[in-house]
């Protein structure tokens, strides 16, 4: 199965305008490079970068840049090219090992989403859930459900932009705007995401007393 890691267009706020997947942690090895990383010792090698920034391409892997319909730019829309069974894995996570083991040694004959999920881990670091991964065996499905959710969004039935929840919410049939965290693969320890600087100097002095 091959595995894409969705970096496109999310940036720290801080001055350098840096993609956060490519921000620093610990010795020099980025956020995505920590996640390509777990996925070899997983035995994963069909690993592709999804991305529209050329510095993504010191990472030395294959980018996959993201066509888009006319006058649109949101993830979603770029979730299409789905073509066969694959993995989607958000690379802007600061994943455990034990996350990645989970993602990849989890089966589906369908479509599996991953996140965090009440009551949280002592270890997580917000008071909200995330999402991590979906990984889709039926990608005829999934692009159903993408463009499916791209119609309810340009309707208004969602209360903001739809994300990964709003996704799922199509996929899974549930109600809009309502999260069932009872319905998919939870991944309850310290990995999280990054929305702002303030946020990884936080997780980064937590992070400092874990051993992995």
């Amino acid at each position: 199965m091959r595995y894409y890691i969705l970096c496109g267009g999310y940036y720290m706020k801080d001055r350098s305008e840096l993609p956060k997947q490519l921000r620093e942690y610990g010795t020099g090895i980025t956020l995505v490079e920590r996640t390509v990383n777990f996925l070899r010792l997983n035995g994963v090698d069909d690993i592709l970068i999804v991305a529209d920034d050329d510095r993504f391409e010191r990472i030395g892997l294959p980018i996959f840049k993201r066509e888009y319909p006319e006058g649109k730019k949101h993830w979603l829309d770029g979730l299409t090219f789905a073509d066969r069974p694959a993995t989607y894995i958000f690379g802007d996570v600061f994943f455990s090992p034990k996350a990645i083991q989970t993602i990849v040694e989890t089966k589906t004959d369908d479509i599996e989403f991953f996140a965090s999920a009440p009551p949280f881990s002592p270890e997580y670091f917000k008071s909200w859930a995330e999402p991590f991964a979906f990984k889709v065996e039926s990608p005829l499905k999934f692009i159903r459900c993408v463009n499916t959710c791209i119609e309810l969004a340009d309707q208004g039935a969602f209360k903001r932009d739809p994300i990964a929840w709003e996704l799922w919410q199509v996929i899974k049939k549930t109600p809009l705007n309502v999260i069932d965290y009872t319905n998919y693969t939870v991944i309850n320890d310290y990995t999280t995401d990054f929305d702002n600087e303030v946020e990884f100097q936080e997780f980064t002095k937590r992070m400092k007393g874990v051993k992995e």
